[in-house]
């Protein structure tokens, strides 16, 4: 397979799967990056903020069966 990152568009993800990713994400990488005073549940709209702007994207690497949140060029 000569695919290592395949990009997840996040609204074809279940809205309870997509919060669970994303809540599993914040509390994993991007704890700090939103600010000691942000809440989870704000931390969490701030991602899929980023996701519904295109500022980032969800994708899935094939080789170690992880997927990631990351930053759009």
């Amino acid at each position: 397979m000569n695919e290592v990152a395949i990009d997840i568009p996040f609204d074809r993800i279940n809205p309870d799967t997509l919060r669970k990713l994303i809540e599993e994400f914040v509390t994993r990488e991007w704890s700090e990056a939103a600010g000691p005073e942000c809440t989870l549940d704000e931390k969490i709209e701030q991602v899929l903020n980023q996701l519904k702007g295109n500022r980032a994207k969800i994708v899935f690497d094939s080789i170690s069966e992880t997927w990631n949140i990351i930053p759009q060029p």
